[in-house]
């Protein structure tokens, strides 16, 4: 990966807040985030968009709907394509 980050603050609960009431300073241990964080949208790629997306991009998406980033880019390509596109639309 290029270093580059995934913007995700769209998707961010407010500073110190969790989804369940609690702010962080009340968690224990045994109530630690996971900090994945379901996506608002599906993501609205096509078929071209994938075979040219750089690989940062493709790592920052699959992280962002918590699938395994592994691979090398056209693997990852590969999978994004197989798991956002419709059968009709990956043809």
């Amino acid at each position: 990966m290029s270093g580059a980050s995934c913007p995700s603050t769209a998707y961010a609960m407010p500073s110190g807040l969790r989804p369940n009431g609690h702010n962080q300073h009340q968690a224990s241990k045994r109530d630690t985030c996971s900090c994945f964080q379901m996506p608002l949208h599906y993501p609205r790629y096509k078929k071209s968009d994938y075979e040219t997306m750089p690989e940062w991009r493709l790592d920052c998406l699959l992280k962002e709907y918590g699938l395994p980033v592994v691979g090398d880019a056209n693997q990852k390509r590969k999978f994004a394509m197989g798991a956002f596109l419709w059968p009709s639309e990956n043809e």
